[in-house]
């Protein structure tokens, strides 16, 4: 695990640049702290940032070579099954200086060229040069676990693993307006565009082949689209595929269990973690696993079930115990920290437990990516019963006008269920799409653009904010015969995985234990694993009474019994408290100030001021997540703009 950049020059300008190529790598110290260094050729410069997992020789650090010297490697990841790739490669003839995946990598390259992608089993971004073909290859995991930030000019093609190694090279931050409005609607920037105009995401499962000014940019991966006829299957059936999976996933986290360093699991008390560590203990002596507990919230405290888990599988179990102060303390650690504007507050909770989850063990595993394969949010919940359909939902949706005008708080239990009800009420009016896009978004389209200054809405172009937006939305159909809707819900799920997983989920993971030099692994997302799930019929996900139907009945013998009696309910950081507290200085005399607001030239003064209003009403609804979303952005404008 690592950090990694460079800069391939088109002409002597591009060149030029690479003296900042030591900065770049300085920016990536906390993603690999244990060494770094630089390969410098005439016209490409490659940077690495190593967080030595397995080999921890000097030998293994990068950037590597092979023994002709023409190719050179930079890589962040792990190769799971590199040793029966190492195999395949010896009986060849090839042989190995080091015992790491990385030259199993770059000599499979070497060998395979891009078909060794095909092989891996793993996540991961790297690049090789072929000195004397003057050709850089880039390429990025099937999932989109680690990131790959590409910038491009006349003069040259920048790569970084952040966008920190980017900036540190002096790229032109020209603003993408559709990507602001698009966060401002999100509360982070989908697809592979970037809050700026040059830089993009390579995206996940495809590779970029540079040599000179010709680029070839090809996919060699595509999650298998769903299944859109559900079947009529038999509890034999069933039972079948509940077997295949419980064998796929201890798969998956036997293979993710290897590693030349301590290694531990990451357990919240959910379903997702503790199948994770019940399948790992039974290939772990003594498996470290690690939860956060809130004292001050508990409603949100899940550490009861955690040690249910841990107990059962005599774990070494440690438990963070954290109060709001504690939250509190590092938040201005994760705005610094955040290089492109990204406000999943949820952000602050995985960087206290990465970062004292570090001081013990420097891998982790983690349950991230079952909720989005097997249906488990309460908007899925939401979805399945639109479609659906019937008179429970139909009730709801008459009431309509009442709940949008009784008070709506996520803080109270009633108040919280009647911000669900008009949710759910302004879904159902909605085409499959726009309710998709709705139930993802937390500021709707025409809020957002009152929001932003005149100025700026002139330079944002409809067209192409549709156009990015059909883009994420293209695998969801709008159903005509409204008796086939529950049919296409796996299209709901398909959609989770390329957005809200990838540019949410797994970013917020990525960022968040890197900048702990914590590696943190994600059996749910091993390939076959999902190739598998994607194809199960709905029925074998969600019905009107379970989300993740098969996974809790595959494990429903193995997990404590109290893990089946219980809500599921995410935790929140307590933001509506602190802005009315200890951050209503920085909102109204600094970040959302009048002032501020007015130099910047950005945002209307106006509506700011009534989303302070309403902020500090008696009736916020979600407000929060809005003012949260503007503090992320301003700060970071501040850090890197101003």
């Amino acid at each position: 695990m690592c950090g990694i950049t460079g800069i391939y020059a088109y002409n002597e300008v591009g060149r030029f640049h690479s003296i900042n190529l030591k900065n770049a790598v300085d920016t990536l110290g906390r993603r690999g702290p244990d060494a770094s260094n630089m390969s410098l050729h005439h016209m490409v410069n490659l940077g690495h940032a190593r967080l030595s997992i397995i080999d921890l020789s000097r030998a293994a650090n990068q950037p590597m070579k092979d023994e002709s010297k023409r190719f050179t490697i930079v890589f962040n990841g792990e190769i799971y099954n590199y040793l029966s790739i190492k195999a395949e490669l010896e009986e060849q003839g090839i042989t190995f200086q080091t015992t790491s995946d990385t030259e199993v990598l770059l000599k499979g390259y070497i060998h395979f060229k891009e078909k060794i992608l095909e092989k891996l089993n793993g996540f991961f971004a790297f690049a090789i040069y072929d000195e004397e073909d003057k050709s850089l290859f880039l390429a990025r995991d099937r999932m989109g676990i680690k990131p790959l930030l590409i910038y491009e000019d006349e003069n040259k093609l920048l790569f970084g693993s952040e966008m920190k190694a980017l900036l540190a090279f002096g790229i032109d931050k020209e603003l993408d307006y559709v990507s602001l409005k698009q966060y401002l609607q999100l509360n982070y920037t989908p697809g592979t565009r970037t809050i700026f105009k040059k830089v993009r995401r390579l995206a996940p499962g495809h590779y970029l082949k540079i040599k000179g000014r010709e680029q070839e940019e090809k996919p060699f991966y595509q999650i298998p689209l769903p299944q859109t006829k559900d079947s009529a299957e038999s509890p034999k059936s069933y039972e079948a595929q509940q077997k295949k999976l419980v064998e796929i996933l201890e798969g998956s986290v036997q293979k993710r269990l290897i590693a030349d360093v301590p290694l531990g699991s990451f357990l919240s008390g959910g379903i997702d973690s503790s199948v994770i560590t019940a399948l790992a203990s039974r290939h772990t002596e003594k498996l470290n696993t690690f939860s956060i507990g809130y004292r001050d919230e508990p409603f949100f405290d899940e550490t009861k079930y955690a040690n249910l888990v841990a107990k059962k599988f005599n774990t070494n179990h440690t438990v963070f115990s954290l109060s709001n102060a504690d939250l509190y303390e590092h938040l201005f650690e994760v705005l610094d920290y955040t290089d492109e504007p990204f406000a999943d507050s949820s952000a602050l909770a995985v960087y206290i437990l990465s970062k004292r989850t570090r001081k013990q063990v420097k891998v982790a595993l983690s349950g991230d990516g079952a909720d989005e394969l097997f249906s488990g949010y309460n908007k899925h919940s939401a979805e399945y019963r639109a479609r659906e359909g019937g008179w429970k939902a139909n009730l709801v949706t008459q009431f309509l006008p009442l709940w949008q005008k009784l008070p709506k708080s996520r803080q109270g239990f009633i108040s919280n269920k009647v911000r669900q009800f008009q949710r759910f009420a302004e879904g159902q009016q909605l085409t499959e799409k726009e309710r998709y896009w709705r139930w993802a978004i937390f500021t709707e389209e025409q809020k957002v653009n009152d929001l932003l200054h005149t100025d700026i809405r002139a330079k944002i172009s409809t067209e192409v904010y549709q156009e990015r937006k059909e883009g994420l939305l293209q695998f969801i159909e709008n159903i005509s015969d409204k008796s086939q809707a529950l049919s296409h819900f796996n299209e709901v799920l398909y959609t989770d995985l390329q957005m809200v997983l990838v540019n949410d989920m797994l970013t917020k993971v990525d960022l968040m234990s890197m900048g702990n030099s914590l590696e943190v692994r994600v059996p749910f997302l091993d390939h076959e694993l999902v190739n598998y799930v994607n194809a199960l019929p709905v029925s074998s996900k969600i019905n009107g009474q379970m989300r993740k139907r098969i996974l809790q009945d595959a494990f429903r013998e193995v997990l404590p019994a109290e893990l089946y009696r219980r809500s599921k309910h995410g935790f929140e950081v307590p933001l509506l408290k602190w802005f009315r507290g200890e951050l209503r200085n920085l909102i109204e005399n600094d970040l959302l100030s009048d002032a501020f607001i007015q130099e910047q030239g950005i945002f209307e003064v106006k509506e700011i001021q009534k989303i302070k209003q309403k902020l500090f009403s008696n009736n916020p609804e979600d407000i929060h997540a809005r003012v949260w979303g503007l503090i992320v952005f301003q700060h970071w404008w501040k850090r890197y703009l101003a």
